[in-house]
């Protein structure tokens, strides 16, 4: 089993989600995206399966501070750039599992994503 969490290094969010996986010796690599930004094909990737709602983090307070234009993003090229600009908008942990692609933290979620 593969698995890649992408986040902040010092973000809460990714603490617990890191801690929670240490907790049950699973085996998993980080990726600060800040210090090593995720390619752009790649963060289409994941909102192909996601959607760009969910992998954005709208309840921010980077998003909170975008001007109004910028949160009427529509398009990949769009959302793209704001990510290369605000790294910090991508939704914590993106967990990458054997493949699959989920945002987010929490217990049960992960629960549900790795047993037990």
């Amino acid at each position: 089993m593969s698995i890649e969490l992408y986040g902040l290094e010092k973000c809460g969010t990714c603490d617990k989600a890191r801690a929670w996986l240490d907790e049950h010796r699973i085996k998993h690599s980080f990726t600060d995206y800040r210090e090593h930004p995720v390619a752009p094909a790649t963060l289409k990737a994941w909102a192909k399966v996601l959607g760009w709602e969910k992998l954005v983090n709208r309840a921010s307070y980077t998003w909170r501070d975008l001007g109004a234009a910028q949160q009427a993003a529509s398009s990949d090229a769009e959302w793209l750039a704001l990510i290369k600009e605000y790294p910090a908008l991508v939704k914590r942990p993106v967990v990458v599992k054997d493949g699959a692609v989920s945002a987010g933290f929490s217990e049960k979620k992960f629960k549900e994503l790795f047993g037990g």
